[in-house]
């Protein structure tokens, strides 16, 4: 049975991976090392933005120890909507790890769940 990266591990490799497709990406804020929640903000420098989060269980299969992830913002959201919602987020759990990205593509680079 394998294990779900920790956290510290994921956020580094994601780092790694933005800076290798030529993205930018920065951690704003670090959380608990082991098991902090992850999520991402990517600004289209266009005047919209998304944020991820982690998906719900109901959408991840058994066993998949994979981090999955699902949009939290509708399309056509201002970075402003998407930091109000990780706002909201930080309410309900400060020990969370941010991740900030700028990519004209508007790529992300994470498993979204199907749902």
């Amino acid at each position: 049975m394998s294990a779900r990266l920790k956290s510290s591990i994921f956020v580094a490799a994601y780092l790694r991976r933005a800076m290798v497709e030529g993205a930018y990406a920065v951690l704003r804020h670090r959380g608990a090392e082991d098991a902090g929640t992850v999520f991402i903000k990517v600004d289209h420098l266009d005047g919209t933005a998304a944020l991820y989060g982690p998906a719900p269980q109901s959408l991840i299969g058994a066993g998949d120890d994979e981090r999955r992830f699902i949009r939290l913002t509708p399309p056509g959201a201002t970075p402003l909507d998407a930091e109000t919602r990780l706002q909201r987020e930080f309410r309900f759990d400060p020990d969370l790890w941010v991740i900030e990205a700028e990519d004209k593509r508007g790529r992300h680079f994470l498993d979204l769940a199907e749902g």
